[in-house]
């Protein structure tokens, strides 16, 4: 199966920025730069095997994918393409009960 292209929402953005303001303002540009390169190997990751990360509890077509322990993408697998949803914060409250 070839490679499905990737795409960041607008909602996906909002919050990358916002977790990456955050890395950078408690632990720095080296964690920030750290994170930066695990997210890029992790979206590749999803976009040459959309299926590797388990499907959500709320609904089985979007799945979680783990950058690092402290933080998560939420995408969609569609036919065409992997649509990213939202990144987040493990260390957030959970929003799912």
């Amino acid at each position: 199966m070839a490679p499905l292209p990737v795409v960041i929402s607008e909602t996906a953005l909002k919050t990358f920025e916002s977790i990456c303001a955050q890395i950078n303002e408690r632990l720095g540009t080296k964690a920030l730069s750290d994170f930066k390169k695990n997210t890029i190997k992790t979206l590749e990751l999803i976009g040459n095997s959309p299926f590797i990360y388990k499907e959500t509890e709320f609904d089985p077509n979007i799945r979680q994918g783990l950058i690092k322990k402290l933080s998560s993408v939420f995408y969609e697998v569609k036919p065409d393409r992997i649509e990213v949803l939202f990144f987040w914060d493990n260390r957030q409250e959970p929003m799912f009960f």
